[in-house]
C-alpha cells in the first residue's frame, strides 16, 4: 500500500511538472507569401525561448487564414493584402479585435519557363488581356498577345482564390479583386506553381518574388511595363529600388501580420511580436523579401505596444505616394 501511494505521488508530480513546463503554443496561419518571413522569425524566436514556446505556422492562404483568425482559431494571421470588409465584419461578429502590422514589401513576380525565348517583357494591358474574365476560352495562344509570338497554347499558373496574392494581382491588373479567368492551374502553395512553370515551356504564372529568388535557376523573370509616361522607366523588374521607390507598379505591395488583440496580452505572443518587429527587417532580407523603411518597424512596435486596433490601409494594399511610416501613425478603423 505504501509503495502504491508513493507511485501515485510520483505520477502526480510528473504530471504537474509536465503541466508547468509544457511549452506555450502560438498559432499562426494564412498567406503562403508571408510564410517564409514568419517561419524564419518563428525559428529564431524558438531558439531564444529554449523550449518555452512553440510556434506553429500554417499555409491556408490569406483568405483561409482570415477565416480561422476571425473565428478565434489563431493568434496571428499572415496576410499578403489588407483585411477585406467582409473579414472585418466576421471579426466584429465574433468580437475579435486585431492589430495590423506591415512587415515587409513584396513585388509580385511574373514568370515564364527559362526555355521561353520570345517573351522579353509584358505590359499591364497585355497582362489584363491574358488574365481578365473575358479571356477565358478565348485568349489561349501566345500569338494572340503579340502576333510575332508562337502559335502555341499559353499554360497559366497562379495562386488560388483564397490567396491574397490572387486578390491583389486581379485588383491591380483587372481592376477588381477576384476578377479573373478560371481556366488556369491554381494552388495556395507557391512551390506547386514553381514546379508547374519550371517544367512547362509554354507556361506563364505569377507569385511573390521571394519564391522566384529561391528558384531563379528554374524560372525566367519577366519585366513589367506599366506604360505610364511619368514613370519613364520602361519595363522594370521587382528589384529593391523599383519596389521601394514605387517604379514597379502596379505589382508592388506591403505584406502584413494581424495580431488578435486578446492574444497580444499573452506573454508568449507579446514576446513573439516584439521579436518580429525587431528582427523583421533582417530576416525579411534573408528570405528574399524587401524590408520596410527603417523607421517603420519601431512605429509598428509602438502601434503594437499601444494596442492600436483596426486597419489603416483601407483595403488598398500598396498605394503609390503614401508612406508606410505615415500610415502607421494613424489610428485604425
Amino acid at each position: 500500500m505504501k509503495r502504491l501511494v508513493i507511485s501515485l505521488i510520483t505520477i502526480f508530480a510528473v504530471c504537474m511538472s509536465a503541466k508547468v513546463y509544457a511549452a506555450a503554443v502560438i498559432k499562426i496561419d494564412g498567406s503562403s507569401t508571408v510564410y517564409p518571413i514568419t517561419e524564419a522569425v518563428a525559428e529564431e524566436f524558438q531558439k531564444v525561448e529554449k523550449g518555452k514556446t512553440k510556434v506553429t505556422v500554417g499555409i491556408s492562404g490569406t483568405g483561409g487564414g482570415f477565416k480561422k483568425f476571425c473565428n478565434g482559431e489563431t493568434d496571428i494571421s499572415d496576410a499578403s493584402r489588407p483585411i477585406k470588409p467582409s473579414e472585418v465584419d466576421l471579426c466584429k461578429k465574433n468580437k475579435i479585435e486585431y492589430i495590423e502590422l506591415p512587415v515587409a514589401y513584396d513585388g509580385l513576380a511574373v514568370m515564364v519557363n527559362p526555355k521561353n525565348n520570345w517573351v522579353d517583357y509584358l505590359t499591364v494591358k497585355e497582362l489584363k488581356k491574358i488574365w481578365e474574365p473575358a479571356a477565358q476560352g478565348k485568349i489561349t495562344k501566345w500569338n494572340q498577345i503579340r502576333s510575332n509570338w508562337p502559335d502555341k497554347e499559353i499554360h497559366l499558373f497562379g495562386p488560388g482564390v483564397d490567396s491574397g496574392t490572387f486578390d491583389y494581382f486581379t485588383e491591380a491588373i483587372n481592376g477588381k479583386g477576384g476578377a479573373s479567368r478560371g481556366d488556369f492551374t491554381a494552388s495556395e502553395d507557391d512551390n506547386v506553381l514553381v514546379q508547374g512553370i519550371a517544367t512547362d515551356t509554354l507556361s506563364l504564372g505569377f507569385f511573390g518574388v521571394a519564391y522566384y529568388e529561391h528558384n531563379k535557376d528554374r524560372l525566367k523573370l519577366v519585366p513589367i511595363d506599366d506604360e505610364n509616361d511619368t514613370n519613364g522607366k520602361g519595363p522594370v523588374l521587382p528589384e529593391y529600388d523599383n519596389v521601394v521607390k514605387g517604379t514597379y507598379q502596379p505589382l508592388a505591395r506591403p505584406i502584413f501580420i494581424y495580431v488578435n488583440k486578446k492574444s497580444a496580452d499573452k506573454p508568449e505572443v507579446k514576446r513573439f511580436v516584439e521579436f518580429y518587429m525587431k528582427k523583421g527587417a533582417e530576416l525579411s532580407k534573408e528570405v528574399g523579401y524587401i524590408a520596410l523603411p527603417e523607421k517603420a518597424y519601431p512605429l509598428g512596435l509602438d502601434r503594437f505596444e499601444k494596442r492600436l486596433a483596426g486597419s489603416v490601409f483601407g483595403g488598398h494594399g500598396a498605394t503609390v505616394g503614401v508612406k508606410i511610416e505615415d500610415l502607421l501613425q494613424k489610428e485604425g478603423k
